[in-house]
């Protein structure tokens, strides 16, 4: 107990900006910066810095909690101030909290607006580097069954089945489906290869009575640009 009293006397010593620990554990996480956060993960600084120094230069280095979360152990490794064992920490600590976003959705969500569907992939969306096509599989209540990627790669250079997106809709014995691919540059808005591919799709759902209900196509919120994402259906491209 004592060497405890004697540790917590010498913390609140420190500067604020060295106990990120102290901090959070009397005031929540929400209390500290994105670099305090990642000082709990590296513990202690290196080459002349403290763990919140090393975060912050993460931060310049990377420019964004995003671009963070996609670097590998090696990328990391090139700042000053991270080791293999750092480095490490930080790759696991961003995939558990992808995993923890997918344990979110263990009851089937109510996927009936294009916001709902963009909640459910956002957060694995995030980390692709390629274009993906998802389909997102609905029953007759429009609650999800399940989602899967059918294909991998831009939609004007790869060739889209409509086999592909209906085989595993048949499987699931799925009233409907979403649509749903990202764009990896962060403009979620339509190509011409994207409307028509949609296009398409619909028209073979009419043919086998299963419901192409949107196609939403995931990027990224600017200033300038406020939604992440970009709905076919509220653009209009499912009229007529």
């Amino acid at each position: 107990m004592g060497h405890s009293m004697s540790e917590g006397t010498r913390l609140k010593d420190q500067p604020a900006s060295e106990r990120p620990r102290e901090r959070l554990a009397a005031l929540g996480p929400g209390a500290l910066s994105p670099a305090e956060l990642m000082a709990i993960l590296l513990r202690t600084g290196l080459q002349g810095m403290n763990a919140v120094e090393v975060g912050k230069v993460l931060f310049q280095k990377f420019g964004s909690l995003h671009a963070l979360a996609r670097a590998s152990v090696d990328d990391l490794r090139q700042v000053k101030g991270i080791g293999r064992d750092k480095a490490v920490t930080l790759v696991a600590a961003f995939a558990l909290a992808q995993r923890m976003a997918g344990e979110l959705q263990t009851e089937a969500p109510l996927l009936d607006t294009p916001e709902a569907i963009a909640t459910l992939l956002r957060e694995e969306n995030r980390l692709l580097q390629v274009e993906t096509l998802q389909v997102i599989l609905l029953n007759t209540r429009r609650r999800l069954i399940r989602y899967e990627i059918v294909s991998q790669g831009t939609l004007d250079t790869l060739l889209v089945h409509a086999r592909e997106v209906f085989k595993v809709a048949i499987a699931a014995n799925a009233a409907a489906l979403v649509l749903a691919h990202n764009h990896p540059s962060g403009d979620p808005s339509p190509s011409d290869a994207d409307i028509k591919v949609t296009r398409d799709l619909i028209r073979a759902g009419q043919l086998l009575k299963i419901e192409v209900l949107d196609h939403i196509i995931l990027g990224r919120a600017t200033e300038e640009r406020r939604k992440d994402y970009s709905s076919l259906r509220e653009l209009g491209y499912f009229a007529g």
